[in-house]
């Protein structure tokens, strides 16, 4: 990268496309006039040639697109060396290369180009903090719904065996104890069965293979938790399992300004859509959908056991609400104290000395930091069983509390159908 002269002494942004096996990289000075750009190998010999052309640009900011995709492995080295990171969504960019290119096409150096003019222009983007503990909780979250997906197909194709092997099948909900017991019981006729019933314990060796890696990392999840110190656990519904995948999701709690961010972050908040002046909310199937995951449990714990989140669940059954819209409700309520649990978390950070959340050099926003954290009475720990990681039933949608009111028959709906069976 050759620079102009008389341009280095001045902030410039460079913009970086990331991709697997190249880097194109774009820098803009204040104005937003090209100053250089160039296409490096994306290796380590590429890497110290990228740094060795960048410093020749004193104040300089990186604005990579994709930080926790593409560009998580560029982003997190230019943070190792102490960069400063910006982290582009592709939405931005590609609106920005829509509007700002005269023609159509897309390149490595037009999105490189428009990823540098989102960091230039933009006031909100994120700056990419690498946080040890943050990252810890969400590789150990993922890789327990990686063994948890295996799970279930160990269990799966054990069922199937079982409805060949057994009159009558099994069981769909199997423990490796009771396969065990199934499968000793078993006395084939023909060397097909014999077979078969061979496989049958493989599988069965597998899944108790993976039961023990399950209890193991529930266990590292647990302590990696209890180290963070978050209360989000007092919150009834959200165990430790829960815990580690909302705090390795939210990362920093400082870039939601309110409650109603957040929310829309997670997909709790409804979407608005409609036409013509005729808008109504709707339910929003986008935001972090594990966030939304680790929310839609902590419901479904509040709804099914005695408290008050099931009588604020019951509550909106007797005024009307489907089972649908009741559940949505009371997740937009967790929401708020998951959301009002963090920023206390935050706040005690803070006063340590560590940043929000245990992360040094983060800092609160003003109007989240002026919102007060106390939790309400229904996000306090209720009487009765543990709240488990396991997806419990919740009441039967088409059961209701006794005085629950029924809407009238020619009444008008509230919201359009597509919306109550989303």
């Amino acid at each position: 990268m050759a620079a102009k002269k008389n341009k280095t002494s001045s902030r410039v942004v460079i913009g970086v496309d990331p991709h697997k096996r190249i880097d194109a990289v774009v820098v803009l000075d204040e104005l937003g006039a090209v100053l250089a750009r160039e296409i490096v190998p994306h290796t380590s010999a590429g890497f110290k040639t990228l740094m060795a052309q960048a410093r020749q640009f004193p104040q300089r900011v990186w604005a990579v697109e994709g930080c926790n995709g593409v560009g998580k492995n560029l982003a997190h080295r230019l943070v190792a060396v102490g960069e400063t990171v910006l982290d582009v969504s592709t939405r931005k960019s590609s609106l920005v290369r829509a509007l700002a290119t005269n023609s159509g096409r897309k390149t490595d150096d037009t999105d490189a180009y428009s990823i540098a003019l989102v960091g230039l222009r933009s006031t909100d983007l994120p700056v990419v903090v690498r946080d040890q503990q943050t990252e810890l909780l969400r590789l150990l979250s993922h890789r327990r719904r990686e063994l948890v997906g295996l799970r279930t197909q160990a269990v799966c194709r054990l069922h199937r065996e079982l409805a060949i092997l057994i009159p009558g099948g099994a069981s769909s909900r199997l423990l490796a104890t009771r396969i065990r017991a199934l499968l000793n019981g078993i006395r084939p006729h023909d060397e097909v069965d014999r077979l078969r019933k061979q496989l049958a314990r493989d599988q069965l060796a597998d899944l108790v293979a993976i039961d023990q890696r399950l209890a193991a990392i529930n266990i590292e999840i647990r302590d990696a938790v209890r180290a963070t110190g978050t209360s989000l656990t007092k919150i009834f519904g959200i165990g430790p399992v829960n815990a580690a995948m909302i705090l390795g999701e939210v990362a920093q709690v400082a870039r939601f300004d309110t409650r109603h961010h957040f929310a829309a972050y997670n997909g709790t908040a409804p979407a608005q859509w409609g036409s013509g002046g005729d808008t109504h909310d709707r339910v929003n199937l986008g935001g972090n959908r594990r966030l939304n995951h680790a929310v839609h449990i902590a419901a479904i714990t509040q709804a099914r056991y005695p408290g008050p989140g099931r009588d604020y669940y019951q509550r909106k059954l007797a005024d009307a609400k489907t089972a649908k819209e009741a559940l949505r409700a009371l997740k937009r309520r967790i929401s708020d104290s998951i959301y009002r649990q963090l920023l206390a978390d935050a706040k005690a950070r803070e006063a340590e000395g560590t940043g929000p959340g245990g992360q040094v050099g983060a800092a609160l926003s003003s109007s989240a930091a002026n919102r007060s954290p106390v939790v309400s009475t229904s996000d306090r720990p209720q009487p009765g069983p543990v709240a488990t990681d396991h997806t419990p039933t919740i009441p039967s949608p088409g059961k209701r509390s006794s005085g629950a009111s029924r809407r009238p028959k020619n009444a008008p709906t509230r919201r359009p159908r597509q919306a109550q069976s989303a």
